[in-house]
């Protein structure tokens, strides 16, 4: 038996991602808040190249491990299943797609920065739901996630944290509607 590098983007991304965050917690020189979060509304610097990098790099910031790992426990368990469905291409162009709405839809709404991989991980949630979808249907599986995650999110939004609900919230728009149109082309 060997080990075997079986889904490229999720294995690569976790591993960029653990590296980033090493280096910042043993060395302390600040790359996650200078690279890897997108700035709050009224922070966004134009005129800056780095300000809409971090459009896409703050998914690969994390503040701790313990956010590390509440985000890559769900990534490593979907993405593989998600990237063998899809493709690595396409896993990879909606995890970038999904970084991005995330980062500008933060930058132009929220006063607070973001980071993190927690819109990532909704997508891939909602995503997953519809892994068996046919043509024409909707995955019952799809409307329970829906609701239980619409609830859970409202909820928390009330609660005094440092989460952005709002980011969990449109990475599983983001997810629904990679469904959804991948699903118009499957087949009966």
């Amino acid at each position: 038996m060997r080990i075997r590098y079986n889904a490229p983007v999720t294995l690569t991304f976790t591993i960029f991602t653990a590296l980033l965050l090493t280096i910042d917690q043993l060395l302390h020189l600040g790359l996650i808040p200078a690279f890897f979060t997108v700035p709050g509304r009224g922070y966004f610097d134009f005129s800056n190249i780095l300000s809409y990098l971090r459009l896409v790099t703050h998914a690969a910031g994390h503040q701790n491990w313990t956010h590390f790992m509440s985000n890559f426990a769900f990534i490593l368990l979907l993405g593989p299943v998600l990237e063998e469905k899809h493709g690595s291409v396409s896993i990879a162009g909606m995890m970038l797609t999904t970084a991005l709405v995330t980062g500008i839809l933060n930058a132009l709404f929220l006063s607070a920065g973001l980071m993190g991989a927690s819109g990532i991980v909704f997508m891939m949630i909602l995503l997953s739901s519809f892994t068996n979808i046919r043509k024409g249907e909707i995955p019952l599986t799809f409307l329970l996630i829906v609701i239980l995650f619409l609830a859970k999110e409202v909820i928390n939004s009330f609660q005094q944290n440092n989460i952005s609900e709002f980011a969990h919230i449109i990475g599983g728009i983001c997810g629904s509607l990679f469904g959804f149109s991948r699903g118009k082309s499957a087949k009966d």
